[in-house]
């Protein structure tokens, strides 16, 4: 789906190119660069960073490995992890967000696995990130869920790494859940679902312990009708950031039709945007 917005131009270190989506504003006191779901392409955030752009957060919007404009598709022959997606693909999109920030802070976001991702790439790079966003977020781990949920997430953890080895991807536009996923997505994921901590295959840096010495602030904002994301799943996540300040604002309903759900936010994204806005205000250092 063609799209009008300016993008900046990608290249990781291994030759895979891809585009940020920019969302410019002319008088920001910040920029974001937001990372989308599982099997979401940029292209569908454009809205939220409109939103968010018409308050004065500049955004940049990535793109993920194997979707949009991506120039990866996997397949049998064609796979990555967690360590590409963090290690080579962030890397450069933090990279290009900050040689295009200027003086601008800083901030890494998310939305749902972007949510994941934004923590993992901020402990990753410490020094680049000055402001965390999780939307609609928290983590896999069975143990948060309970009902039928808890029963079911432990038999999908199992099965979708089965079905991407099997069909050499995982086929999720055909199965109703995320998007044509790579093995090793898949894989890394199920196992931070599992046990309950992020320890990807190939990454040396114990990112446990790194997001334990993230100080810098974090703004959750939960969807009140989101059942893929209980309240015990986010605080899970966040509570990995033992030295940061945390601030959780809960968005019950919409000015227009449709429940505060996991995907909804993104179709009615006013709401979401001007929490983040009125956080960062309270947050950005003043001028002396």
């Amino acid at each position: 789906m063609p799209h009008s917005q300016p993008i900046i131009p990608v290249r990781a270190a291994d030759g895979h190119s891809f585009e940020l989506i920019h969302a410019r504003s002319p008088e920001a006191v910040a920029r974001l660069l937001f990372l989308p779901g599982m099997g979401l392409s940029a292209r569908q955030y454009i809205a939220f960073a409109r939103s968010l752009a018409a308050k004065g957060i500049d955004t940049l919007l990535h793109e993920w490995r194997g979707l949009g404009s991506s120039s990866l598709r996997a397949a049998r022959g064609v796979n990555w992890g967690y360590r590409e997606l963090l290690e080579l693909d962030l890397a450069a999109a933090i990279d290009a967000a900050r040689d295009a920030s200027g003086d601008k802070t800083l901030l890494i976001g998310g939305h749902s696995l972007g949510s994941q991702l934004a923590l993992l790439a901020a402990a990753q790079r410490r020094c680049d990130c000055l402001g965390l966003v999780v939307v609609a977020g928290g983590a896999p781990y069975w143990r948060c869920y309970g009902g039928w949920m808890r029963t079911a997430l432990r038999g999908i953890f199992v099965g979708m790494p089965l079905i991407a080895r099997l069909f050499g991807h995982y086929p999720g536009r055909q199965l109703g859940f995320a998007g044509r996923e790579a093995r090793g997505v898949i894989d890394d994921w199920a196992a931070s679902g599992k046990t309950g901590e992020y320890r990807p295959r190939n990454v040396g840096l114990d990112l446990e312990s790194h997001m334990q010495a993230l100080t810098c602030p974090l703004l959750s904002v939960r969807m009140m009708d989101d059942w893929f994301v209980p309240q015990a799943s986010l605080d899970w996540l966040t509570d990995k950031l033992s030295r940061s300040t945390t601030t959780q604002v809960s968005i019950s309903h919409f000015d227009g039709p449709g429940s505060a759900d996991h995907y909804q936010w993104m179709k009615q994204p006013d709401s979401t945007a001007a929490a983040i806005a009125a956080w960062w205000a309270q947050q950005a250092p003043q001028p002396a």
